[in-house]
C-alpha cells in the first residue's frame, strides 16, 4: 500500500473514532449530565441519541428508576425513654440529576448516607413524641405518614424524591421487654379486678332487687289472702246469720251435731263435763227440742 493510502486509512479511522466519541445515547431508565471540564453543561436530556465535543465534554449517567435502601437493628428512644429496635426501608428516585451530582457527587452510597440521616432524624422525632404502645399499635399508619412528609420536605436538597418509608419490624430491646411485659400484666390485672368488682356490684344489685321483689310479692299475696279470707269469713257469717234467723232451733241442733262429731268422733277423745251440761241438751231430751 502506498503512503497516501495509509494516511487516508489513518484519517478515516481517526474520524470514525472521533465521531463515535462525539455521540452518546440516553436510555429511558437513565438520567444523563454533560460536563465541560467538570462543569455541568446540561442535565435534562431525553431518551435518544445526543452529541458532545470529544476530549472537552464528558457524560455521567444515573438510574432513573425506583431505588431501595434498607436499615436494620437501629435503636430509637420513645417518649418513655424506652429503646426500640427498628428495621425500615426507603424507596426513592433521582428527580434532579444536577442537584444530585452537586450534593453527593453522583455517588449512590453517599446519597443513601444522607438519606439515612434524614430518615433517622424523622423517626427519632416521631418516636420521641409517642409511647411504646402508640408506636407499635394503632398509630403506625399516622407515624409512617408523618415520617414520609418530613423526608419529602428535605429530600429535594439532594435532588431526589422519597416515594415511601416503611417500618418492617419493631422490637423491644431486652432491657425494656421485662418492664413492658410486667406493666402490661399489671394493667390486665387491674382491668380484671375492676371487672370483678363491677360484676360483684351488679350481682349484689340484682340479688337485692330480687329480694325486694320477693318481699313485695309475698306481702301482696298475704294481703290478698287475708282480704279474701276476711271476705269469706264475712260471707260465711252472713250465711250463718241468715240460716239462724230462718229456723233458730234447727240451726242450734245442726251446730250441736257438728260439735258432737268434732269432739267425739275418735276413740281417744275424752270429755270431762257435767251430765246436765248444756252441751248435751239435745241428747237428754227425747223430743230433740229444748225445754
Amino acid at each position: 500500500m502506498s503512503p497516501r493510502t495509509n494516511l487516508i486509512l489513518v484519517i478515516a479511522v481517526l474520524a470514525l473514532l472521533v465521531g463515535r466519541m462525539s455521540m452518546f445515547t440516553v436510555d429511558e431508565r437513565e438520567h444523563a449530565i454533560k460536563f465541560r471540564f467538570q462543569e455541568i453543561v446540561k442535565s435534562d436530556y431525553e431518551a435518544g441519541l445526543h452529541f458532545k465535543i470529544p476530549f472537552v465534554n464528558n457524560v455521567e449517567k444515573y438510574p432513573d428508576r425506583i431505588l431501595n435502601y434498607e436499615e436494620s437493628e437501629e435503636r430509637f428512644l420513645t417518649g418513655e425513654k424506652k429503646n426500640l429496635i427498628v428495621d425500615y426501608f426507603v424507596t426513592w428516585r433521582i428527580i434532579d440529576p444536577a442537584q444530585y451530582y452537586r450534593s453527593v457527587r453522583g455517588e449512590e452510597q453517599f446519597a443513601e448516607q444522607r438519606l439515612s440521616a434524614i430518615i433517622k432524624e424523622g423517626i427519632k422525632a416521631e418516636f420521641g413524641r409517642r409511647t411504646v404502645q402508640e408506636v407499635v399499635s394503632a398509630e403506625r399508619t399516622e407515624l409512617m405518614s408523618q415520617m414520609l412528609v418530613q423526608a419529602g420536605q428535605r429530600a429535594p436538597e439532594l435532588g431526589i424524591e422519597v416515594k415511601d418509608v416503611r417500618v418492617k419490624r419493631i422490637e423491644l430491646s431486652d432491657e425494656v421487654s421485662g418492664s413492658v411485659f410486667s406493666r402490661m400484666q399489671q394493667e390486665r390485672l387491674r382491668v380484671a379486678t375492676q371487672l370483678r368488682a363491677e360484676g360483684s356490684e351488679e350481682s349484689e344489685r340484682i340479688r337485692s332487687d330480687a329480694d325486694r321483689q320477693r318481699t313485695v310479692i309475698l306481702a301482696e299475696a298475704y294481703r290478698d289472702a287475708e282480704r279474701i279470707r276476711g271476705e269469706g269469713d264475712a260471707r260465711s257469717a252472713e250465711i250463718y246469720a241468715e240460716a239462724y234467723t230462718q229456723n233458730p232451733e234447727f240451726y242450734s241442733f245442726f251446730r250441736s251435731l257438728q260439735a258432737y262429731r268434732a269432739s267425739m268422733g275418735r276413740d281417744q277423745d275424752v270429755l270431762v263435763l257435767s251430765p246436765d251440761s248444756e252441751f248435751f241438751q239435745f241428747l237428754q231430751e227425747k223430743s230433740g227440742a229444748t225445754p
